[in-house]
């Protein structure tokens, strides 16, 4: 057999194996979306026509506000953390906050950063160690001091939110916590990437996947009942479901040994039998804006590859392990869905490899060589179906970033597609090679910027 009829036969398996596998990912999307248009049309029909549309804005105060308690873990965070907390005090509208700020002995600039913002609700709190440790390690540093705080007379906080410290918080927020934390254990706002037009194709592609994420994949989520993990943004815990996971775990609430410790947070919580609630709401009537938590994302294509091989190896790897397979038809769906990461990124390696290969040889048959590769009737069908489920995607794709960022973006969106699988295979292969070795437990995040144009509001 010649080097070219090999490559031929290597062609005709690659393809029908990631054809095959494209198929399995592209129903269980499609199920998705069916669930939540049909969901979407069903309340049209009836919620809809029954009760006017809420807006944060216009809803009623709580019986009794707070008071609540900001999270915000801070590792070499000196360039954004004393504008992000200027930005916070200047907008949160809620009468009882406090704000508690962690950070480290060996990195002084954060903490000097910490100190010019001169207000008694900012409480800094040190972890007398040097980082980074995990991010989860320093949550359970802040709660120990808000424990502490309690202990010594402070009014017990009604929940914890939390934030990170590049993040941009929405003024009505708070007040939106504290009406819904009473109805469910966990309440998850949507997270809104800002768009970043020096880096439109690595950090635009967060925007299309959190806009897909946050307005359609999480309401199907919490739908067929399967429990709403935490972006670790944007969020807030209920006081005495904290105290839960703490007894159950030490004294220690976050899973200090966990990369992704705000994912696990809300299956854990999920398994206790407790509500966890994702809630996407107007601000205001005639606004296309939501009560969310804004933010920058990774602009290179390394620190991308880094985050999502965190989350990769922390939701797909490590959390299989630490989380297990629990829970009702619909959580160990949305399990299998969170998980199937490595392998989408091993069929997308296939499906390119094959195309490569494919192209080559193309291009030795246009220079006179025989053709050496022809498809198989299944392997034309799989391609046949998959490309019209591909079409179906690209214009789930095109219709929620037009949606969250309107129709320029919405076509931006097509071509970041191949950016965005691009990184996930680059982030897969990392996260592999990282758990292969063992795992990697410190806080591997990235640089953070702050909004110039918020720093001047």
């Amino acid at each position: 057999m010649s080097v070219a009829e090999l490559i031929a036969v290597l062609i005709g398996e690659l393809a029908l194996f990631a054809a095959a596998g494209y198929l399995l990912f592209a129903v269980d999307d499609l199920a998705v979306d069916v669930v939540y248009f049909g969901r979407s049309a069903w309340r049209s029909l009836t919620v809809y026509r029954r009760y006017p549309r809420a807006f944060a804005s216009a809803l009623p105060d709580a019986e009794k506000a707070g008071p609540l308690a900001i999270f915000i873990p801070a590792w070499d965070e000196s360039a954004v953390i004393g504008e992000m907390l200027r930005h916070l005090l200047r907008a949160f509208d809620h009468p009882n906050f406090r704000v508690y700020v962690g950070h480290y002995r060996n990195d002084p600039a954060t903490g000097s950063a910490i100190a010019t913002v001169l207000d008694d609700r900012i409480r800094p709190v040190l972890v007398d160690i040097d980082g980074p440790t995990t991010k989860a390690d320093c949550l359970n540093h802040l709660y120990r001091a808000l424990a502490a705080d309690e202990a010594a007379g402070r009014a017990r906080a009604r929940a914890v939110v939390l934030h990170d410290a590049e993040d941009v918080v929405h003024p009505l927020e708070l007040r939106l916590f504290d009406r819904l934390i009473g109805r469910a254990a966990v309440v998850q706002l949507p997270v809104v990437p800002l768009i970043n037009p020096q880096s439109r194709w690595v950090a635009g592609h967060y925007a299309d996947e959190f806009a897909e994420a946050h307005i359609k994949e999480l309401v199907v989520r919490e739908a067929v009942g399967a429990a709403i993990p935490l972006a670790g943004v944007g969020c807030a815990i209920d006081r005495g479901a904290l105290d839960r996971l703490a007894m159950a775990h030490d004294g220690r609430p976050f899973a200090s040994a966990s990369l992704t410790e705000d994912y696990e947070l809300g299956l854990r919580l999920g398994a206790l039998g407790l509500k966890t609630m994702f809630v996407r709401i107007p601000a205001a009537p005639g606004s296309p804006a939501v009560v969310a938590s804004r933010g920058h994302f990774p602009a290179s294509f390394r620190a991308a590859v880094r985050q999502k091989a965190r989350w990769i190896g922390g939701i797909a790897m490590s959390g299989w392990d630490s989380l297990g397979w629990h829970g009702g038809l619909g959580e160990r769906w949305f399990r299998l869905r969170d998980r199937r990461g490595p392998l989408a990124s091993i069929l997308l390696i296939c499906g390119y490899l094959a195309a490569l290969l494919w192209s080559q040889l193309a291009f030795a048959h246009l220079l006179g060589a025989p053709l050496m590769f022809r498809s198989t009737p299944a392997l034309a069908f799989l391609l046949k179906v998959n490309a019209a489920l591909l079409a179906w995607r690209i214009a789930m794709r095109l219709l929620f970033t037009t949606i969250g960022y309107g129709w320029r973006e919405g076509l931006r969106s097509i071509p970041r597609l191949v950016v965005a699988n691009l990184i996930a295979i680059a982030a897969a292969l990392r996260a592999i090679a990282i758990h292969r070795r063992g795992g990697s437990v410190h806080w591997d995040k990235t640089a953070h910027i702050f909004p110039t144009e918020v720093q001047a509001s």
